[in-house]
């Protein structure tokens, strides 16, 4: 009896430290070899993102260069009392040097002048305030826009014809409102950025065709120029491209070097048609494309040109065709039926297409193929007018009195990149929050994805830009601003598209039972059991004891 007695008691024991050991070891050991690993996502800043209202300021400086200094402080001290709001306006008098530059004979010289004396910083502007007198600018000519981020407005400031400070103002402050609203930003630009995130009002129909056209905020894109030669037996065509390039493209790009990277390329194609059949115009014994065709020719000619499988960006498709001798020439019409004048046309987020017709190099006595020397400046021209569109710059039409500068060499004026890198910014900004934001409730919702440490270290990356863009920008610091808001929308993009966030390399909890039961129910059974015999021995034991 004895000898039973220590053989059950030994049993008893050995099941509670089989259970003991699994109880305190085994399955914590289990738990976190098995446990999903999850590293800290900064949730709070997250959620905050969305609350933050985005406010935009620029840095404006209003410069009196008038006749009378007690007539321009009485002025100065009026308009400090009401500021336009979003801008940080400044009123100051010209200097001698400033004075000397209005001076010179025409405006853009004056624009030059004033440049060299002092540089703008990126996102601000100076608006010169010239009498009537001043012979910088036409009759018909109230206010001019140069090439950088300078404007000048021309008032009547004589107080003895009759003009109050009253009526000088009401002169003055509705054409510094209208300069604003061409040369920096509007809220029509910050619509247009946010255009996939708001609603546009029914009557904001060119905001929704600007932002429709252009391509969306990319760290870089892919310029493709392409020659379809589809007769090549009837046409040997030579184009410098890389010549044309780098006379008209390249200054552009060069000057939206901030906004993005660029890689440029070639290509000539042979045997490439039209995705349509033109029609012969008797009255104008010519061809015709109208506008609805338009739109059927781009998917043909698409499958021709090929893409990099190598890079994310988007591609800018720029196509100069030469109509085969049959279908020679060829001309575009609008939707009113009339000539297009550059014989070219555009796709929204896609590229142009030009059509350049060759029959005035044919004769009685030609002989074939014919050689023909393209004429970059006229297709580069077009190509250009076509690119601003894409990439955002608004062609914007000036209110009456005004005179907008050229552009210059460069195809784009400093107050034109200012704008379009403020429209970046807001959009990059909104990009990357809704990103992080979409991101932060993915891994909320699906609790068994792995968040490695480098995806927590590129989500708090760009929770950081985002904070420090939304910083800048509301104290008018264009260029970190962008720079900031550039770093967001890579770092977040890169955490949300990780390998490693695909849920399908991770089981689900139906599928981890299947797989734990056999292995863990053999185990468990018997120290189940054994648990259960000790138990019904110690009860009726104590039942014994109280007895």
């Amino acid at each position: 009896m004895a000898i039973t007695e220590v053989e059950r008691r030994r049993g008893q024991l050995a099941a509670l430290s089989i259970a003991a050991v699994v109880i305190i070891v085994g399955v914590p050991l289990w738990w976190r070899t098995t446990e999903t690993y999850r590293a800290w996502l900064p949730v709070s800043q997250i959620k905050d993102l969305a609350k933050l209202q985005l406010h935009l300021s620029a840095d404006v400086e209003v410069v009196f260069a008038l006749d009378g200094d007690l007539l321009v402080q009485f002025i100065i001290l009026r308009l400090q009392n009401m500021k336009p709001a979003r801008y940080e306006t400044k009123y100051r008098t010209a200097t001698i040097m400033e004075e000397d530059a209005l001076k010179k004979p025409t405006a853009a010289e004056a624009d030059l002048s004033l440049h060299m004396l002092s540089e703008s910083p990126c996102g601000s502007l100076v608006v010169y305030v010239i009498p009537e007198s001043s012979s910088l600018l036409p009759e018909d000519v109230n206010v001019y826009i140069g090439q950088r981020r300078t404007a000048l407005v021309r008032i009547s400031a004589q107080m003895r014809v009759g003009k109050t400070l009253e009526q000088l103002l009401a002169q003055l402050e509705p054409r510094i409102k209208q300069v604003l609203q061409v040369m920096s930003f509007s809220h029509t630009d910050i619509t247009v950025a946010l255009s996939d995130r708001v609603r546009f009002r029914p009557g904001n129909k060119e905001s929704i065709a600007d932002s429709m056209r252009a391509f969306k905020s990319s760290p870089g894109y892919e310029i493709t120029f392409s020659l379809l030669n589809p007769d090549p037996k009837s046409h040997q065509l030579h184009w410098d491209i890389e010549g044309a390039v780098q006379t008209y493209i390249q200054p552009l790009l060069t000057k939206l070097s901030p906004l993005a990277n660029f890689s440029i390329d070639s290509q000539t194609l042979y045997y490439t048609m039209l995705g349509v059949t033109p029609r012969f115009d008797s009255s104008l014994e010519a061809y015709t494309l109208n506008a609805d065709s338009l739109a059927h020719v781009i998917n043909p000619v698409e499958a021709r040109l090929g893409s990099n499988a190598a890079s994310s960006n988007p591609v800018l498709n720029f196509l100069l065709y030469v109509p085969d001798i049959r279908h020679s020439p060829l001309y575009i019409h609008d939707h009113r039926k009339q000539e297009v004048p550059s014989n070219a046309f555009h796709s929204p987020r896609w590229g142009g297409i030009m059509v350049y017709n060759v029959n005035g190099f044919y004769g009685s006595e030609t002989e074939f193929p014919v050689h023909v020397n393209i004429n970059m400046a006229k297709v580069m021209g077009v190509f250009l007018a076509q690119l601003r569109l894409l990439l955002g710059v608004q062609s914007l039409s000036p209110p009456p009195g005004f005179l907008v500068a050229p552009c210059g060499s460069t195809g784009l004026a400093d107050w034109e990149l200012d704008r379009l890198m403020w429209s970046r910014s807001v959009e990059n900004i909104a990009t990357a929050t809704t990103t992080i934001t979409s991101l932060a409730q993915l891994l909320d919702q699906i609790g068994n994805i792995v968040i490695n440490d480098n995806i927590a270290q590129q989500v708090s990356s760009a929770v950081t830009s985002l904070q420090l863009a939304m910083a800048e920008l509301e104290v008018g610091n264009l260029g970190f601003a962008l720079q900031y808001s550039k770093e967001a929308i890579l770092a977040s993009e890169k955490a949300f598209f990780d390998p490693s966030l695909l849920h399908l390399l991770y089981f689900p909890d139906d599928q981890k039972f299947a797989i734990y039961i056999p292995l863990f129910l053999p185990m468990c059974v018997p120290i189940l059991l054994s648990m259960l015999k000790i138990v019904s021995e110690v009860r009726p034991l104590k039942v014994q004891i109280g007895l």
